[in-house]
């Protein structure tokens, strides 16, 4: 099967941004990244691109960079738009790894330096004997960038190349992640090469010495398939398995095994646990161009909400509702708003904004798209803030785009379910109940 079609997104790694430099080298100035860049010059010989290239990859507005078999990725910010600009190379296949790995294996130093986890210069050399490319070259290098520049590669697609060199000053096993393989499977395989040469080794010894008549005579020699001496097979086989040695007693509980060793309960432990992968997860979107920017951290009441609306343990907002600093209620409503849109849904709740007349005036227009004239209620516009005269609803447009629906109870607007792109549906929702 072609590396192409063996690889996955969990082969991807991702590489925070670059700070913007100030002057300096714009070159990788490592030996692999060297090659890396004089590989790409050859192949992308424009001058002006390239000298573009080197100054926007110093100017820190080249977002996380991701690295994966065949793909090099950022978001890139010139002004006020983010481009995606996309670096791709084709994977080598299985035969040219294993003609690779041959080749390598022929060669005990470079061997030696790869299983130490080295790149070693010469590795080149093995390269061309394989006849296989890794550095980048023609045919194979492209490059696809969404700013429309007239220039191909564009400005930012050499400054993505440039930073790659970066990478490769301290990792210079990108270069064969790029190409399909991670350094540890990388290993592997030659690994295997090895084994493979070893077992064969063996076999032409034993043929050699047959071919010159050394060994034992043919009356010495047992057939292959002739019983250990001593052994019964038929014995062997239908010998009953001896029973385990039993297990050894349990160790006598620790003093004070009653309270936990940390002093910390085991229910906040997990809940750490499960806000810290989610927290992973949006920062790995992030990195992996999933989403524009990453989600912000929250502060303490964002959090205190965050946690009395999603947690299982109904005593954990019974604290919060003690320890938070705000009235119960204001807690209540705001764990509601959360369970609506999140972080969002939050935002909602407690501030105003001001939309433009260009959306005020569609939402006006889908509200009366999905009404009769004559039955759409009169409507009190007031920032974000969308209410019925007299209904005790209110629709609350926020800056993610969607409509959250509130209902009046005791004098103050409590969330009322979930939000809705299209406004109608959030009024209908609301005058139905």
């Amino acid at each position: 099967m072609a590396a192409s079609q063996r690889s996955d997104d969990s082969d991807a790694r991702g590489f925070p941004a670059f700070a913007a430099r100030k002057g300096g080298r714009a070159r990788g100035q490592s030996f692999w990244a060297k090659a890396w860049t004089e590989a790409v010059e050859d192949t992308w010989p424009e001058e002006e691109p390239l000298k573009q290239g080197r100054a926007f990859a110093r100017t820190g507005r080249i977002g996380p960079v991701t690295v994966s078999p065949g793909r090099i990725s950022a978001e890139v910010y010139g002004g006020e738009e983010a481009h995606t600009t996309v670096i791709t190379l084709r994977e080598l296949d299985e035969q040219e790894w294993e003609l690779l790995w041959e080749k390598t294996a022929d060669r005990p130093q470079e061997t030696e330096a790869l299983l130490a986890g080295e790149l070693p210069q010469d590795l080149l050399e093995a390269v061309e004997d394989a006849r296989v490319r890794l550095l980048p070259g023609y045919g194979d290098l492209d490059a696809d960038c969404d700013c429309d520049a007239l220039d191909h590669p564009c400005p930012h697609a050499t400054a993505l190349c440039y930073q790659m060199s970066w990478l490769l000053d301290t990792d210079p096993w990108l270069l064969l992640l790029v190409r399909g393989r991670g350094a540890a499977e990388a290993v592997e395989e030659l690994k295997s090469e090895l084994l493979l040469r070893a077992m064969a080794g063996d076999d032409d010894d034993e043929d050699a010495d047959d071919a010159d008549g050394v060994g034992e005579s043919p009356a010495e020699v047992a057939p292959s398939d002739a019983p250990l001496p001593g052994v019964d097979p038929l014995a062997a086989w239908s010998r009953e398995a001896s029973p385990l040695p039993e297990l050894p007693p349990l160790p006598a509980a620790p003093d004070g095994a009653d309270e936990p060793v940390t002093g910390i309960e085991a229910d906040p432990l997990e809940q750490l646990v499960a806000d810290a992968a989610v927290r992973a997860r949006s920062l790995l979107g992030y990195a992996r161009g999933l989403t524009d920017r990453p989600a912000p951290p929250l502060d303490l009441w964002q959090d205190t909400v965050r946690i009395a609306a999603v947690h299982p343990d109904p005593r954990v907002p019974v604290r919060l509702r003690e320890s938070c600093g705000r009235p119960p209620e204001e807690l209540d409503r705001a764990a509601e708003a959360w369970r609506t849109g999140g972080a969002a849904g939050l935002e909602v709740l407690e501030h105003t904004w001001s939309p433009s007349a260009q959306e005020t005036a569609r939402a006006r227009a889908a509200l009366s798209a999905g009404w009769e004239a004559d039955e759409l209620p009169e409507l009190q516009v007031r920032d974000n803030h969308w209410t019925p005269a007299g209904r005790g609803i209110q629709l609350r447009l926020g800056r993610d785009g969607r409509w959250y629906p509130y209902r009046l109870r005791a004098g103050e607007w409590w969330p009322a379910g979930p939000a809705h792109s299209d406004p109608s549906d959030v009024l209908v929702d609301l005058t139905d109940d």
